[in-house]
C-alpha cells in the first residue's frame, strides 16, 4: 500500500511535534524561533555595513534575496492557502499564535535559508554554522505546530532559491 505525500507530511509533522513535546522543548522551540524574526536580520546585515570589509556585499545580496522572495513568498501563501496544523487539527492545543493563518510556505524557514546563504556567499567558513542554525528554525516551526515538513522543505527552497537568482544581480 502506498501513501500519499500529505499523509506522509501529516505523520511526519505529529512525530515531531511529539518527540519535542516528550522532551519538553516547546520552550526552547520558541527561544530558537525568535532567532528567525526580520528585526534580527535587519539588525545583522546593518551592523556588519559599518565593522565589516564584506558588510556591503552582504547587505546588497540580502537586500535583493529579500526583495525577490517576499512577493514569491506572499503568492505562494495567499494562493495555496494551507491551513496550518494548529488550526487543523481538532483538539489540538498550541499556546503559540502565529502571525498569519496560512502555512505553506513557511516564511521563517525561507528568511533563515536566505540569511545562511548569504553567510555561505559572504562569510563561506561560517556556512555551516549558519545552515544548522536555519534547520532549527524550520524545526522550530514544526514544533510549535505551525508548520508541516512540507512548509519547511518548501520555505528552503524559496530562501537558497531567492538567494542564487539575486546573485546573479549583485
Amino acid at each position: 500500500m502506498t501513501m500519499s505525500i500529505a499523509t506522509l507530511d501529516k505523520q511526519l509533522f505529529f512525530h515531531i511535534l511529539t518527540f519535542c513535546r516528550d522532551h519538553k522543548l516547546t520552550d526552547f522551540a520558541k527561544k530558537v524561533s525568535a532567532t528567525g524574526d526580520g528585526h534580527c536580520y535587519v539588525y545583522m546585515a546593518v551592523g556588519l555595513l559599518f565593522i565589516h570589509p564584506q558588510g556591503s556585499h552582504f547587505f546588497n545580496l540580502m537586500l535583493v534575496s529579500y526583495i525577490i522572495e517576499l512577493p514569491l513568498y506572499l503568492l505562494l501563501k495567499n494562493s495555496i492557502r494551507r491551513t496550518r496544523p494548529c488550526a487543523a487539527f481538532a483538539g489540538f492545543e498550541s499556546d503559540f499564535q502565529p502571525s498569519d493563518k496560512f502555512s505553506l510556505p513557511s516564511g521563517h524557514t525561507a528568511a533563515a535559508f536566505i540569511m545562511a546563504s548569504v553567510v555561505m556567499a559572504t562569510f563561506p567558513a561560517l556556512a555551516s554554522l549558519a545552515f544548522t542554525w536555519a534547520v532549527f528554525i524550520g524545526l522550530s516551526r514544526i514544533a510549535l505546530g505551525v508548520h508541516y515538513p512540507l512548509d519547511i522543505l518548501a520555505g528552503m527552497a524559496l530562501g537558497i532559491g531567492a538567494v542564487t537568482l539575486a546573485e546573479q544581480f549583485i
